[in-house]
């Protein structure tokens, strides 16, 4: 689902939103959204109803409306939060890697501890793909198109093989979509250390080329 390097990806936008004016309507909006993050990871998106997040929420139904649009509005304004959210989280664990495998080793490590504990929102990604397509394809266009281009940065600086660096964002990210989806939501668990070493070496031996400190750690 996600690329690792995500320094200089843009946020991505999605629905009308009412913006709270007051720090009790942030409050109250904030409210909203985890109610329907619990409810959508736990009912999926179309089995829910305004009403389940409402009362979830502990609120009175039209006060949904003065936030939100629709329940729509709500899916995609969280979409948008867990691009964020997960930026934010791999581009501090980025800080200090000084190699492209380096980044390639720490993100997976970072991602892979983002979804275990945020399980409802890699959830609502995987919904996206049947609740609204052109959300769902401009996540992950979004995420393997800057991926591409640091790819190609690092093919350029000899660190990486020669390859199609589109079709290679996407083989990672595919990599560590269905590790993640295994451990993390199927499981109910973090991914354990001997997956994240199969996942380094796969992606070591697939497209690196090789350095004498790879070489040594064999």
């Amino acid at each position: 689902m996600i690329a690792f390097d995500h320094r200089g990806i843009r946020p991505i936008h999605y629905g009308m939103i009412h913006k709270p004016k007051t720090k009790r309507g942030e409050e109250t909006q904030e409210k909203i959204l985890r109610a329907a993050e619990d409810c959508f990871a736990e009912k999926g998106y179309f089995q829910t109803v305004i009403s389940d997040i409402t009362n979830k929420a502990d609120i009175a139904p039209g006060t949904f409306y003065i936030y939100f649009v629709d329940k729509l509005t709500v899916f995609r304004h969280l979409m948008t939060e867990l691009s964020h959210r997960l930026r934010s989280r791999i581009h501090v664990a980025l800080e200090g890697c000084e190699t492209r495998l380096q980044i390639e080793e720490q993100g997976a490590r970072e991602f892979f501890k983002f979804v275990s504990e945020h399980t409802g929102l890699f959830r609502i990604v995987w919904d996206a793909q049947f609740v609204d397509q052109d959300a769902f394809k401009a996540y992950y266009e979004g995420f393997a198109s800057a991926y591409a281009r640091k790819l190609g940065e690092a093919r350029d600086a000899g660190e990486v093989r020669d390859l199609d660096m589109t079709a290679l964002s996407y083989s990672f990210i595919g990599i560590v979509n269905f590790v993640a989806l295994k451990y993390a939501v199927f499981d109910g668990g973090e991914v354990p250390e001997s997956a994240i070493r199969t996942v380094v070496t796969l992606l070591e031996t697939g497209a690196f080329i090789e350095s004498p400190d790879s070489m040594n750690r064999r």
